[in-house]
């Protein structure tokens, strides 16, 4: 399983995650262009020293990013890292949102799956909406928006790693 950033904008939410990823071995997609620089000394506070354990790949583009996943785990990525990809298949790409009417909990999730999450500021264009296979929603009392990004993600990490009892040994 990863989870793939869009463009974050919050070095403390990216730096979140990236701790998430790396204390539950779930690998990290950046997908540029940023709202910050990616060594900023936010993302390394939030991160602590996790950040070297984490399996990041940053990508210079959604479709840089797109490309890399539908080429089945067979090529190598922007800085050369191994796709995310096993086995030949296209790992299925599942974008969190609000927009979503599908419950996270109820949905079967797959060891290559990519949870997808928007910009903090702005989700994600229409077109990176259209290329999810699955949207999944977190369902929240009415009137009230969404949750931080990474608090949002460490819920749906964890019900999928729990649904594949994939818990680091």
């Amino acid at each position: 399983m990863r989870i793939a950033l869009y463009q974050p904008d919050i070095p403390q939410n990216a730096g979140t995650l990236m701790r998430l990823g790396a204390c539950l071995n779930v690998g990290i997609d950046i997908i540029e262009p940023c709202g910050f620089v990616l060594d900023d000394k936010r993302l390394r506070r939030s991160g602590m020293d996790y950040l070297e354990g984490v399996d990041l790949v940053r990508h210079t583009s959604w479709t840089a990013f797109e490309t890399r996943r539908r080429a089945n785990g067979q090529s190598q990525g922007d800085a050369g890292q191994p796709s995310p990809g096993r086995g030949g298949s296209v790992p299925r790409l599942l974008l969190l949102t609000t927009r979503a009417a599908l419950c996270y909990t109820d949905f079967v999730f797959q060891p290559d799956d990519i949870l997808l999450l928007g910009r903090e500021s702005a989700g994600v264009p229409e077109e990176v909406h259209a290329a999810a296979d699955a949207r999944l929603a977190i369902p929240l009392r009415p009137g009230l928006r969404s949750l931080n990004v990474a608090m949002a993600a460490a819920m749906v990490v964890g019900e999928a790693v729990r649904q594949l009892d994939a818990w680091p040994r």
